[in-house]
């Protein structure tokens, strides 16, 4: 587990490349409340694995795809979705199984189709408008709270 109880984005990229030297998936869930800050630390990810693009919010597409060195990144956002039926329609399994990067905002809509392993990723905002951040590696299907 990582723990890091204050970070601003003038260290945003350092935190990108510390996070992706400890992730133990390619699947990560980031849970938080809207505007902590993970669609941004998201871009910063984007960067460290060699995207030229700055991620968006997939609010309305839902996914966002990304080319990265080698590799692809899937950029969720459920938080629009009703039911995790809805996540069904887009294929979310296929995305899942890929073997490709999966970078999840809101992933508790969509819990039931999760893999068993996971990296969670918990963003908070302090009081004096820096962040903390948490990263668990889970290897069983994670329990919501």
């Amino acid at each position: 587990m990582i723990r890091i109880e204050q970070f601003d984005l003038d260290t945003i990229d350092d935190i990108a490349n510390m996070l992706l030297k400890s992730f133990k998936s390619k699947t990560v869930l980031f849970y938080g409340d809207m505007g902590v800050g993970k669609t941004t630390l998201i871009s910063a990810l984007l960067k460290a694995l060699g995207s030229k693009t700055k991620a968006t919010s997939p609010t309305f597409s839902i996914v966002n795809e990304y080319e990265v060195n080698d590799d692809i990144v899937y950029h969720f956002d459920f938080y629009r979705i009703k039911d995790a039926n809805e996540a069904l329609d887009i294929g979310i399994e296929d995305y899942l199984y890929s073997g490709h990067w999966n970078f999840i905002e809101w992933p508790e809509k969509i819990d039931v189709f999760l893999p068993n392993e996971v990296d969670i990723l918990k963003l908070k905002l302090n009081k004096n408008e820096s962040r903390a951040l948490k990263l668990s590696v889970y290897d069983e299907k994670p329990k919501i709270n």
